[in-house]
């Protein structure tokens, strides 16, 4: 399965995106990350091209508003809600645009 197409126009740009990186293991079918964003598909499960059986995270750079509820932990670090295998990086919107292309 491809990864998403990218949606249409944002009206502002945040200072970071959420990224996912390859330590994403889609949380076996109910990833976190998604039920704490607040943003209606914005992080979608997608095939693991790795692992094909498995599914990762895409993160759809123009709904991503930066708000960093998907790798928000609790006292002590403690895993009360976010990623539990810290597969996801906020990444600033310049160096996302230099490896991805400009963000319209």
């Amino acid at each position: 399965m491809p990864a998403p197409q990218v949606s249409g126009q944002r009206k502002r740009k945040p200072k970071e995106l959420a990224f996912i990186n390859d330590s994403c293991t889609g949380c076996s079918g109910s990833p976190v990350c998604v039920e704490l964003c607040p943003v209606d598909e914005c992080m979608i499960p997608v095939q693991n091209p790795d692992a094909p059986a498995f599914i990762r995270i895409w993160v759809d750079p123009l709904k991503c508003i930066g708000c960093k509820k998907c790798i928000s932990k609790g006292p002590l670090d403690t895993y009360l809600e976010g990623c539990p295998w810290d597969a996801i990086d906020m990444v600033s919107l310049t160096d996302f645009e230099k490896a991805h292309g400009v963000i319209v």
